[in-house]
């Protein structure tokens, strides 16, 4: 990973102090809004970093650190967001920095994501080659606890206006050194539904006195599957997952039950396939049951919205990635992911845009791994990538 550019020079020579926080984050994993360790630890490094603000209990557990230019003209203002939470998750590594709290770990990279802000926070603090206002959002609860949408609840963007926003998230199958980026949809919106199916329970050897609804959730399961394959339209993207079903007792094995509960996930990037979809599940996993003697009734809940990176917020994160790492380096039609994220939150209050840091090699795990860990070899590239889109974002005015 050959980079040549001054920030990244400067955060390069604070590569071991980097590496020693992120390792100290991710030894001490907290799970969202009880971040209050990994929250402290931020606070304190914005402080010793020189940042002109920091501002704690954002959110309920997130902290905003404020870094002014060297000229104080310009109004203008770019927010840089990471996310700090872990998953309950037991590690099974071995190295000394893994988990010191049994079922937690940071296996979705977070530690990284946060020191990779703070060495910008450091850096642009230390430079301040920017006209305006540099605002460091460090968010709780991104995995599931919908984190970005507590901050903005809690005034966020009324009390830290900025024009634009940006997030980085590292990602095990691109090369360490590469940034993926995509001028429109990054990550899907993620819904959990639930079904409740009600028969009537009876003895497996006389079902004909009953109304199995183990029968019933299975034919819904089949049924679901074709809400994708005959719906939506091929040049659209959805996914329909129904991942858990709960019925009877393991050990009554010959005991029909009264209830059987799908819990499953709907993964959708436009507005309207995610409203057809729900409409056509209610209306399936209600028919279904009926032919049958049955009754079944669809909960569904609308999580995170898709994550949709504006277009000019897309194409300048990349020109600021280009000349960092280089254009050859820099895939700028990243293919999006089925997953969810919920900065896409503050995409739908300001524009801005979602990166992907390459950090793969040989070996790595993907996110959400019970071995995965962050390669700290990529947490300059990172900061300096934060820091320069303030520095390109927001430059000095011509005299």
């Amino acid at each position: 990973m050959a980079v040549s550019h001054g920030a990244y020079r400067r955060l390069a020579g604070w590569h071991g102090e980097l590496t020693a926080f992120r390792r100290d984050l991710h030894a001490h994993p907290e799970l969202g809004f009880e971040e209050k360790r990994t929250a402290a630890r931020v606070a304190q490094a914005l402080r010793v970093a020189g940042v002109d603000e920091v501002h704690e209990g954002i959110g309920r557990t997130g902290v905003v650190g404020v870094v002014r230019g060297a000229r104080g003209a310009s109004q203008r203002g770019i927010g840089l967001r990471a996310d700090m939470d872990a998953l309950p998750i037991v590690e099974e590594n071995d190295f000394a920095w893994r988990s010191a709290t049994r079922g937690l770990m940071h296996g979705c990279g977070h530690d990284g994501h946060t020191t990779m802000l703070v060495g910008a926070a450091r850096y642009l603090a230390d430079t301040r080659d920017f006209d305006g206002t540099a605002v460091l959002i460090f968010q709780p609860g991104e995995e599931g606890f919908a984190g970005a949408k507590a901050m903005i609840d809690d005034g966020l963007f009324e009390r830290f206006p900025v024009e634009s926003v940006y997030a980085m998230h590292n990602w095990p199958s691109l090369p360490a050194g590469t940034v993926g980026v995509n001028p429109g949809p990054m990550m899907a919106a993620s819904d959990r539904i639930e079904i409740i199916v009600q028969g009537r329970g009876g003895h497996g050897a006389h079902p004909y006195l009953a109304i199995d609804p183990v029968l019933v959730a299975a034919h819904i399961i089949t049924a679901a599957q074709s809400l994708v394959s005959r719906n939506v339209n091929p040049l659209d993207n959805a996914v329909v997952s129904l991942c858990s079903v709960q019925s009877g007792e393991p050990g009554a094995f010959s005991v029909i039950p009264r209830e059987a509960r799908i819990v499953g996930t709907v993964r959708t990037f436009r507005r309207e396939v995610q409203d057809m979809l729900e409409e056509r599940l209610a209306r399936l996993v209600e028919s279904v049951a009926l032919g049958f003697g049955a009754t079944a009734r669809l909960k569904y809940l609308r999580s995170y919205p898709a994550t949709i990176n504006s277009e000019r917020e897309a194409v300048f994160a990349a020109d600021v990635a280009a000349g960092i790492v280089g254009e050859q380096h820099v895939v700028r039609n990243l293919p999006p992911s089925m997953g969810a994220e919920d900065f896409s939150f503050m995409l739908q209050v300001k524009p801005g845009a979602y990166l992907r840091l390459g950090q793969g090699g040989e070996g790595s795990c993907f996110l959400h791994n019970s071995r995965y860990d962050f390669n700290d070899d990529v947490l300059p590239l990172g900061a300096a990538l934060f820091a320069s889109l303030v520095e390109r974002g927001l430059p000095f005015a011509s005299p």
